[in-house]
This record gives C-alpha cells, structure tokens and sequence, in this order.
C-alpha cells in the first residue's frame, strides 16, 4: 500500500485514472496499535448504527391519533395523541444524542487518518480506515430511511406543541431542578432535535458540518481530501472487480462500496474550494456514474425496502441533491448532465 499517495497524485485533466491503491477494505482488520482507539470509536459510532436504523424501519406514524386530538381536543383524545408520539418522541432524542457523539468522537477519528503522513496513516489503521467507511454507509441509510418518513416532523411538532402548553413531560422528575428550569431543558432540546431533523438528510448534514469544522480548524483540506479520494477510489475498484461476480458472494461488498463511495464524493465536494466535479478533480465523476448505472445490485432473498438502499436512482439522487459543486460554472457540461439526467 505505499503507493497510495503517490497514486492520488494525478496529473491535471488526467480524468481517465481511477487509481489503484491496494487497500483491501472488504478484509480490513484493526491492528493491535490501532485496537484500542478502534473498539472505542466502534462502540461509539459503529455499534449503535444496527439499533438506530431499527427504530427507523419499526416507526409507526401518530398522524391518525394527533388528527383527532386536534379536530377534538378531549383529554382522551390528547392522552391517546401523546401515548403515540412518545415512542417517536424517545426515538429521536436517542437519534440526536447519536449525533452528538458523532460531533465528540468524529474529529478523533479524523486525526488517525489524515493528520500528518495520509499513506502510512492508512497501512498503520486499516481498521479504523474501515470503520470510517462503515459510518459513511450507516448514515446513507439512516438518510435514506428518515427521507421515507415524512410524518416523523409532524409528529415531533405536536409533541412540541404540548410540551409549550405545559400538559405533558417525560422526563423524571428532578428534585433539585425548578420545574421552570427543567421546562426550559426540556423545551431547548426539543429545538435542537427540532432543527436536526427539519434536514432532509440530517446525519450527511451533521457529518459534512463536522468535517468542514475539522479541516477549518487544523488546515487539513489537502489531507481530508487525500483520504477521501482514497476511499472513493478503493470503493471504486472493488465495486469494478466484482462486477462480473455472483451476488451471493460480492452483494452485500458491492452495496456497501456503493454507498461508500457516492457519501466520500459528497463529503469531498464540501471540503474542497473546487469540489469534486471540476474538470481537473481527482474524482473521477463519469466513471462513479456509469459504475452505479449498471452496477445496481439486487437480491431476491431480501426484502423491496432493503434492496431500495442502494438502487441506481438512490445513489444518484443523494449525489445529485446533496452536492455542493455540481452546478458551478467550473463543472463540465457533460458531467452536469450525466449526473442531473439520473
């Protein structure tokens, strides 16, 4: 893997090199230097991703309850609205206390990576190279479910609503806070949860805003991007290799490198002054986009819901939608359209 950096270093307007880095990331294990910062972070970011998107898929909708509540405003009615909305309502402080970690811990795990030598980085921490790529795929499915739960808003907002009435809280009680102050904590989450996820994709938002924090405060845009390309080019590769294999056996690598690499190409686009789909970009934009075209993954054994993930028509309008860069001046014509046509 020492030629990693040295195959980042493209020539300008080379756009036909995807360069091969020999990075395994499918087999990518942590080293016993890297274990211990590895099974924190993984604990912390990793771990919980399972229990999160779970919530997500089981959300049941409290639209029926709240309308009723609101067209006849009895104390049954309020009683049965609240009782519907408190589990979406523990369901997102959970979700928001996610993010907050995610604010604490990213940066550490961002300094392993790409402060000081990015390519010995990436041969000492393999593991964590993947573990940073496996928080990538979470939060491109996180997104993609919330996006599919538009009523999780409205819900929220009547919880808001009675929660500024002062009917009903759920938090215990505090012997040794007022009940004003414990109305006002209460009411200040609810903001902040509020402004989280008034965001159609709310953890790409949050990660974008604590990397381009990351990069402002210690001057590391060349270094982030450098690890970025890497893991968009490693995605890449894989994905290619695989393409004419069996799904049993490269499914579920080729999903996740698919969704891996369309999240790296957004983050890249926010970090870096030019983005990433400028003519002289080291990402290669046509080819990420004909390899999602025709390399949409299916399998029968799973359900409609899971194989929605990660379909062409997924990956490219999160690319699309959530990029900074695609409709500047500096972006090729024929790479607009390309990506805009999806």
């Amino acid at each position: 893997m020492g030629q990693l950096i040295s195959g980042l270093n493209l020539r300008p307007g080379d756009s036909t090199v995807v360069p091969e880095l020999g990075f395994d990331l499918e087999n990518a294990k942590p080293s016993n230097e890297e274990l211990q910062l590895y099974n924190k972070l993984s604990s912390i970011l990793v771990k919980p991703g399972p229990a999160l998107l779970h919530l997500l898929k089981t959300y049941v909708p409290a639209s029926e309850q709240i309308r009723d509540a609101i067209a006849k405003p009895t104390p049954e009615n309020e009683a049965k609205a609240w009782d519907a909305v408190s589990p979406t309502v523990d369901m997102l402080r959970d979700i928001y206390d996610y993010s907050n970690d995610l604010k604490d811990n990213l940066p550490k795990l961002l300094s392993v990576l790409c402060q000081g030598d990015v390519s010995k980085n990436l041969e000492r921490n393999q593991g964590l190279a993947k573990l940073f790529a496996e928080l990538l795929d979470f939060i491109f499915e996180f997104d993609h479910l919330k996006m599919r739960s538009p009523t999780l808003q409205n819900d929220f907002s009547y919880y808001r609503r009675m929660l500024q009435r002062g009917r009903y809280s759920d938090h215990p009680i505090d012997e040794n806070v007022s009940d004003l102050r414990s109305a006002m904590i209460e009411d200040d989450q609810a903001n902040h949860i509020s402004l989280f996820i008034a965001y159609p994709t709310p953890m790409l938002k949050c990660i974008i805003d604590i990397t381009i924090q990351f990069v402002n405060k210690n001057r590391l845009q060349k270094s982030v991007g450098d690890w970025l390309v890497a893991l968009w080019a490693t995605c890449f590769n894989t994905i290619s290799k695989k393409r004419n294999q069996t799904y049993s056996s490269t499914g579920n690598i080729s999903a996740f490198c698919m969704k891996v690499m369309v999240a790296s190409i957004i983050l890249y686009d926010h970090i870096d002054p030019n983005g990433a789909f400028y003519k002289n970009s080291p990402i290669n934009i046509k080819h990420s986009v004909k390899i999602i075209q025709t390399i949409t993954v299916t399998n029968n054994n799973v359900s409609n819901n899971s194989r929605d993930d990660y379909t062409a028509t997924n990956l490219l309008s999160a690319l699309k939608y959530n990029s900074k860069h695609l409709n500047d001046d500096s972006t090729p014509k024929n790479v607009k359209n390309l990506v805009l046509a999806t």
